[in-house]
């Protein structure tokens, strides 16, 4: 019985040891830390996406992953959860729309947006609708960002799945998605509206003075370190009195020390 727990014990350490390995050598190849997301997710993922193309090791996995752009690509799709759809959460679009964007207008009639680890496009484009209603579209400037090249590649594609825009109000769908076969394009204008770009929120500068920042469901992977310096990166990115508009989970409970102050729920005010 001691001689199995010993060995346990030894399997668990190698195992530990080798994810760090693993960590370090993503670390320095690509300026990805994986030590800021919570390690028993982040693990949990990547020893299933490892498994499935059948290494036994992560650090077998790396040495296949730097010869090999399509698992790359793989690898980061697992490590971002690109799990996104249009208008989720529909109740906080449309405080968005109703009380937030004619709020910045007052001060701002030119606005600029940031939709941050934005995925497959579906966030901005939500927001792109939104401003293309009201009348707002030619006068903004947006961006979208996020650290997969393969989920900002199907973004500039605008092409998605019906179950994609299940919460999309019918009005608005029929406006901006013409139906492909089984698949539904996104709205030229809205398309030509949005500029892409890589970007890894961790590591890499924020342009400042927007008006308006969206990052929703993904400071939920990170740590309470990463998040403590992100939150403190949007608040430099932001005008004094533009919003940074989170997940549902994602709620901020002492925004004062990133000097925020609470606007709407999940709604945050850089404080003048």
């Amino acid at each position: 019985m001691l001689d199995r727990d010993l060995m346990s014990s030894a399997q668990e350490c190698n195992s530990d040891s080798d994810y760090k390995g693993f960590i370090q050598n993503v670390k320095q190849s690509t300026g990805i830390d994986l030590s800021l997301y919570k390690e028993v997710q982040m693990k949990r993922r990547l020893t299933t996406l490892r498994n499935k193309n059948g290494y036994s090791s992560f650090a077998a996995f790396y040495k296949a992953m730097t010869g090999d752009k399509k698992l790359f690509y793989e690898f980061l799709d697992k490590m971002t959860i690109n799990v996104s759809e249009f208008w989720r959460n529909p109740n906080r679009w449309e405080i968005l729309r109703d009380k937030v964007i004619p709020e910045l207008l007052r001060t701002n009639n030119r606005l600029k947006v940031w939709s941050a680890a934005c995925s497959t496009g579906e966030e901005p484009y939500t927001l792109a609708m939104i401003f293309a209603d009201m009348g707002l579209l030619q006068q903004t400037s947006l961006t979208a960002s996020d650290i997969d090249e393969g989920a900002l590649f199907k973004a500039s594609q605008g092409i998605y799945v019906e179950r994609s825009i299940k919460d999309v109000p019918p009005a608005v769908a029929s406006r901006y998605f013409t139906r492909d076969g089984a698949l539904l394009k996104i709205d030229e204008r809205l398309k030509k509206a949005v500029k892409f770009k890589k970007q890894n929120l961790l590591l890499d500068p924020f342009e400042e003075k927007h008006d308006l920042i969206v990052c929703r469901n993904v400071m939920i992977y990170f740590t309470e370190e990463a998040k403590n310096d992100l939150y403190h990166k949007f608040a430099r990115a932001l005008r004094p009195g533009g919003i940074l508009f989170v997940g549902s989970t994602e709620q901020i409970f002492s925004p004062g020390k990133y000097g925020f102050e609470a606007a709407e729920t999940f709604f945050y005010r850089k404080k003048a």
